[in-house]
């Protein structure tokens, strides 16, 4: 007997309530990269994106304001003082931010703000 899987989202209430707010505001101001944001955090938890600290060494500049659509884990060293918003974070990817001279923001937090410049990490 086959069942048909069906697609249901985040379950996580949280997390459906910041995907509509982004769906509402990005459509409002027209904003292409909110849509993207909340598309892909309603993706199924195997498939979120995870982004380590070194990839933000990396490819981010001093200073920039970054969103990653998932979580944020800890591997590698950040010199960069960089503002990013996750939808979650382990707790040494946090505390690794903070000491580089960056900022921890929630997306809620991001949401609330209206920022120009921000980039999107995946």
């Amino acid at each position: 007997m086959l069942i048909d899987m069906v697609r249901t989202g985040p379950t996580n209430p949280v997390t459906k309530e910041i995907a509509q707010e982004l769906i509402s505001r990005g459509y409002k101001e027209n904003s292409k990269y909110m849509i993207e944001v909340a598309r892909l955090i309603q993706l199924p938890t195997r498939k979120r994106v995870e982004v380590n600290l070194n990839r933000l060494q990396r490819v981010c500049k001093e200073n920039d304001t970054i969103v990653v659509p998932g979580k944020v884990l800890s591997y590698g060293i950040l010199t960069k003082p960089l503002t990013v918003s996750a939808l979650s974070f382990s707790k040494e990817a946090e505390r690794k931010i903070l000491e580089a001279g960056g900022k921890v923001l929630s997306l809620q937090e991001l949401i609330s703000k209206k920022q120009k410049g921000i980039r999107l990490i995946k």
